[in-house]
Order: C-alpha cells, then sequence, then structure tokens
C-alpha cells in the first residue's frame, strides 16, 4: 500500500474584511485522505461590528482548530500533514515563532492541545495558489454573512473604515 494512500492532509485558511483587524472574519477548511476529499468546513469567526475582536489571524487559527477538530472526532490521529498560507500561524505551530499577539494565544494554546493528540502531524506553509480551496470556502462564509447583514455591514464599516 502506497503511504501517500493512508496520509491525511488539512488545509485551512480564514480572512478578515473589509478591515483587518475588526472586520468580518471568517474561515474555511478541507480534509483530503490521500488523494480524495473526504470533509469541508467552513463559518463565521466573528466580525468587529458585533464587538468581536477579530482578525485574519484569529481567523486562519480557527479554521486550523476546526480541521483538527473533525480530524479527532473521526479517528484520524496518525500521519497528519496540515497545510496553510499562512505564515505566521504555521510558524508559530512549528515552534519557530513566538506568539506575542493577546488574541492569539488561547487560539495557540487550544491549537497545540489538539495537535498533542496526534500520533504523527506535521505543519507546513503553502503558497495561496496550492490554498484555494480552503480559500474558497472561508470567502463562501463571507458571502453568507453579508447576505444576511449585508444592510448593516455596508452601514457599520463605511462609517468605521
Amino acid at each position: 500500500m502506497d503511504v501517500l494512500e493512508n496520509m491525511v492532509i488539512l488545509y485551512f485558511d480564514g480572512l478578515c474584511e473589509p478591515k483587518n483587524p475588526s472586520g468580518v472574519a471568517t474561515y474555511g477548511y478541507v480534509v483530503y485522505k490521500g488523494c480524495n476529499k473526504i470533509h469541508e468546513g467552513y463559518g463565521l469567526v466573528g466580525a468587529g461590528m458585533f464587538g468581536d475582536d477579530v482578525s485574519n489571524n484569529v481567523a486562519e487559527y480557527t479554521a486550523m482548530i476546526r480541521g483538527l477538530e473533525y480530524l479527532i472526532s473521526f479517528g484520524y490521529n496518525v500521519d497528519v500533514i496540515v497545510r496553510g498560507d499562512s505564515q505566521l500561524t504555521i510558524k508559530q505551530m512549528q515552534g519557530k515563532y513566538a506568539v506575542r499577539a493577546k488574541r492569539l494565544i488561547k487560539l495557540h494554546e487550544k491549537a497545540n492541545a489538539l495537535r498533542k493528540t496526534i500520533q504523527k502531524i506535521a505543519f507546513e506553509w503553502v503558497p495561496r495558489e496550492n490554498n484555494e480551496e480552503a480559500d474558497l470556502l472561508s470567502r463562501r462564509a463571507f458571502e453568507e454573512f453579508l447576505a444576511s447583514h449585508r444592510m448593516d455591514y455596508e452601514k457599520y464599516y463605511k462609517m468605521n473604515l
């Protein structure tokens, strides 16, 4: 059996628009086992217009955490590669960058707690063009947010940009 057939790859992405921080933060993630997509997820992290302390990095961490939670809940606890286009989150998870932003400390701790339940895990940075599916899912979540909050969104961010 080919080793790649057993490899589980989690791609994650987050965004915060129209401003960072304090915009609308959303996330998306995709899970592959070998060459087969087995799951995808996306959603809202929060919005500055609601008083949430959000940023693109909060969204990135949330995407990674939601993906890891999915993997763990379905028993994928070995041979996992986590890929994202955020150098900050990947390098923090690799231990190469310190976590200094207060809004990221608890998220980093949560991601580290989840990673400890996976026997073999690696974190890899990928260029944005290699993370298109996760990016599209985070954008889908943003568009769904706009579909139900467009008037309030436009009013709030027009006044606060």
